[in-house]
């Protein structure tokens, strides 16, 4: 279920990358309230990195993820989220 491996980075304002914290991916893995049981197939296993399934789609993850970043105060109004998959 957990195929592929995806990065997950806070972009600040000046454009540099940060891993994600594991606590910011675990909150959002284990209480996430979209309430989208496509995110049921995620795992994080460290800052910055998440193992998922072929059916979690990228775009919406990181729509998903940023948004609720931002309402937990984690992400600053100028800072994004970048998601990509991982070389295996």
């Amino acid at each position: 279920m957990f195929a592929r491996q995806l990065s997950i980075l806070r972009i600040d304002a000046s454009g540099a990358r940060h891993a994600c914290p594991i606590g910011w991916i675990d909150n959002f893995a284990m209480r996430n309230f979209t309430n989208d049981a496509i995110f049921d197939d995620t795992l994080p296993t460290g800052d910055g990195l998440i193992e998922a399934g072929f059916r979690v789609p990228l775009d919406r993850l990181r729509v998903s993820m940023e948004d609720w970043c931002r309402r937990k105060g984690y992400l600053a109004a100028t800072e994004t989220l970048r998601v990509e998959e991982l070389p295996r």
